[in-house]
């Protein structure tokens, strides 16, 4: 029997200019493992340094533990704080689940 492993992922893409994509690499680096410890489902957190762009990829065990992480004191206050003066404009963010 084939046993499916449910999983939903925090696709976050920003648009963030060459020159600042350093930066937006520290931030991810400092909040990386704080996040994944406090945030309860997570399970993995990924960087993507693109030509346009910097995409994170955060996966969770769910979507119902996914969707908490955006309202977090932690992701808001503090990384999102954080990346705030490198930004080219909004974030686009999504919620892509396999449940």
């Amino acid at each position: 029997m084939l046993t499916r492993a449910w999983k939903a992922y925090l696709e976050i893409t920003l648009k963030i200019d060459a020159a600042d994509r350093v930066a937006a690499a520290q931030v991810y680096s400092k909040y990386k493992a704080p996040i994944l410890k406090s945030i309860p489902g997570s399970s993995s957190k990924e960087l993507d340094v693109r030509d346009d762009d910097v995409q994170v990829l955060h996966s969770f065990k769910t979507r119902d533990l996914a969707e908490p992480c955006l309202k977090s004191e932690l992701f808001n206050k503090d990384a999102v704080t954080a990346l705030t003066p490198l930004l080219k404009a909004q974030p686009e963010v999504r919620i892509d689940s396999s449940n």
